[in-house]
C-alpha cells in the first residue's frame, strides 16, 4: 500500500531542509503529523471530458471510474449526503470501506490508522485493500497514508462559516461550553470572547471547526498548548475583511487576495508566497502556505452552497456516471437552510447581514478556507463550461426529483416524528429536529432495495457496510460435549 502513481509526482522532503522549515513554521511535535508525509500529491491537470452529455455512464468513457477515495467529512456542511452516495456506491460495487470501530476515527483527535478496523500495519500480514475511507476524522495525513494508496482521490466540502455557525450552535449547544453558556447565537456572536474559552471541552465546534477538522495548525499568535485557537493578544494584528455574502455565480468572483496578503517573492513577476524559512511567518503567510498545503493534498474540494455544480464536478473527476451521484440530503435540520443554496444578501434582515459578518470575522480561518475553494470550485467550472454545467445541474436535480416522488412518501423529507422504522430514522441530537425518510409501500424488490440505499442514514448504513465486511462469527455447540466439574 501507498506505492506512487506514475501519474503523480510526488516530493519528498530531506529531513534536513524539513527541519530548517518546520524549525521556523511549527513545532516538531505538529510536524511529525502535518508534514510528515508528502509535501505534494497532486494529479496533472484534471483531464475534462470534451462529450456533449453532461455526466454519461463510464461505459461510454475512455476513463476509468476512481475507486480509491478519500472523504474527510467536515461537520456540518452537507457533508452526510456526500458520504451516503459513497456508501451507495461502494455497496453497489462491492468496495472495502475502512470503518471505524464505532462512528468517528478518534475524533476530536488526530486520526490514527490504528483506529480503522481491521487495519494491519505494513508488514503485518497480507489484508485486502481499502477502497474509501469516508468517515468522521480530524485529518492526518501521515497517518491515512498508511491506510490509503497516496495514488487515492482526495476531496472533502467546506461550507460558508455563517451558515456553519447557525448550524453549529444548534447542533453542539450541548456539547460546547461556549454555546451551552450563550443565550443565543446572536449573544454568542456579539461578544464570542465572554464564553469562549480555548481548550475547553467541545470548544471546538464553538471556532474555525472546518480549519480543525482539516488538521491544520493555528497560526502562533492562536495557539495554545492543547492547540486550539486563542484571540490575538496584538490589537494591530491583521483583521479579516469581512466581504458581503455570495450569492449566485457572482460568487465566484471572491478573491483570496482581497483578505490575505502573502509576503512576495520575485518569481515571474508575481507576488507568491514565500517560503516559512525566509518569511516572519505573519497570520497572512501562515495562513497562505496552510492553503497551499492543501491545494497540494486535495484533488477537489466540494462548497456546499454549491452542492449539485460541486456534484457534477465530482462525477466528472471520478469519472462516475450522474447516477452515482444523485441522491437525497441527509442530516438535515427542520426549519434548517438546504446546504445546496446560496442567500442573497438582498434577501437577509439587517439583523441577519450583522450575524453573517460577525460570524465570518470569528471564524477568520474557516472564511479563508471557505473564500478560497469557493474561488477554486469557479475556476474549474469556467474550465469545464457554464453551458455544459447548467444542463448537467438541470439533469441531475430532475432525476433526484423523479427518484424522491418514485421512493418517498410526500416526495420529501419528514418530520423524524413519521418514521417509525428505526432502519430510516435519522439519530437526533441537538436542538434541532433532524429530518428523514419514509418510503412508499408497492414498490418492485429491486426498486426497494434502490430506495432504501438512498433513504438510509449515515449511521445504520455504516451498521449495515460493517456487517456486510466483518459479518458475526457463530459460536456452533460441539456434539455430546458436556462441561466436567471441577
Amino acid at each position: 500500500m501507498g506505492h506512487l502513481s506514475p501519474t503523480r509526482t510526488m516530493r519528498l522532503w530531506g529531513p534536513r531542509s524539513l527541519g530548517v522549515a518546520l524549525g521556523v513554521f511549527m513545532t516538531i511535535g505538529f510536524a511529525l503529523q502535518f508534514w510528515g508525509g508528502p509535501f505534494q500529491r497532486r494529479l496533472p491537470g484534471l483531464q475534462l471530458r470534451q462529450s456533449g452529455a453532461p455526466s454519461p455512464g463510464p461505459a461510454l468513457l475512455s476513463c476509468s471510474p476512481r475507486q480509491r477515495l478519500v472523504f474527510l467529512k467536515t461537520h456540518k456542511s452537507g457533508s452526510s449526503s456526500v458520504l451516503s452516495l459513497l456508501h451507495r456506491y461502494g455497496d453497489r460495487h462491492g468496495l472495502r470501506f475502512a470503518l471505524p470501530a464505532r462512528y468517528q476515527f478518534g475524533y476530536p483527535r488526530l486520526f490514527e490508522a490504528s483506529r480503522v478496523k481491521g487495519y494491519r500495519p505494513q508488514g503485518g500480514g497480507t489484508q485486502p485493500p481499502f477502497h474509501i475511507l469516508c468517515h468522521h476524522m480530524r485529518f492526518n495525513l501521515k497517518e491515512v497514508l498508511q491506510v490509503m494508496p497516496s495514488d487515492s482521490f482526495f476531496f472533502s466540502i467546506v461550507r460558508d462559516p455563517a451558515a456553519l455557525t447557525r448550524s453549529a450552535f444548534s447542533y453542539y449547544k450541548s456539547t460546547s461550553s461556549a454555546f451551552r453558556k450563550a443565550p443565543s447565537l446572536a449573544a454568542f456572536l456579539a461578544n464570542p470572547r465572554a464564553f469562549y474559552r480555548p481548550g475547553a471541552r467541545g470548544d471546538h465546534y464553538a471556532r474555525n471547526l472546518l480549519w480543525f477538522d482539516f488538521g491544520l495548525p493555528f497560526p502562533p499568535e492562536m495557539r495554545t498548548k492543547r492547540g486550539n485557537p486563542r484571540p490575538p493578544r496584538d490589537p494591530k494584528a491583521p483583521q479579516l475583511r469581512v466581504l458581503p455574502s455570495g450569492a449566485g455565480p457572482q460568487a465566484h468572483t471572491l478573491d483570496p487576495h482581497a483578505l490575505f496578503h502573502p509576503v512576495p517573492t520575485a518569481t515571474d513577476g508575481h507576488s507568491r508566497t514565500s517560503s516559512p524559512a525566509s518569511s516572519d511567518l505573519g497570520s497572512s503567510s501562515f495562513i497562505q502556505w496552510s492553503l497551499a498545503w492543501l491545494d497540494s493534498v486535495f484533488d477537489l474540494v466540494l462548497v456546499a452552497e454549491y452542492f449539485d455544480e460541486s456534484l457534477v464536478l465530482l462525477a466528472d473527476a471520478l469519472c462516475w456516471g450522474l447516477d452515482d451521484v444523485v441522491g437525497f440530503m441527509h442530516n438535515a435540520q427542520a426549519g434548517g437552510r438546504q446546504s445546496g443554496s446560496a442567500v442573497s444578501d438582498g434577501r437577509l434582515t439587517t439583523e441577519d447581514r450583522q450575524l453573517t459578518a460577525r460570524a465570518r470575522a470569528w471564524n477568520n480561518l474557516d472564511w479563508a478556507l471557505y473564500v478560497h475553494f469557493n474561488h477554486s470550485l469557479w475556476a474549474r467550472i469556467k474550465q469545464y463550461g457554464q453551458s455544459r454545467l447548467d444542463r448537467a445541474v438541470a439533469e441531475l436535480r430532475a432525476r433526484r426529483e423523479a427518484l424522491a416522488k418514485h421512493c418517498l412518501v410526500g416526495g420529501e423529507a419528514l418530520d423524524p416524528k413519521y418514521i417509525t422504522d428505526r432502519r430510516f430514522r435519522p439519530f437526533q441530537f441537538g436542538s434541532g429536529k433532524v429530518l428523514g425518510y419514509v418510503l412508499r409501500s408497492g414498490l418492485s424488490l429491486q426498486d426497494q432495495e434502490e430506495c432504501e440505499r438512498l433513504a438510509t442514514p449515515e449511521l445504520q448504513y455504516k451498521d449495515k457496510l460493517d456487517a456486510k465486511q466483518f459479518p458475526p462469527t457463530v459460536s456452533l455447540p460441539l456434539k455430546n460435549s458436556r462441561l466436567s466439574s471441577p
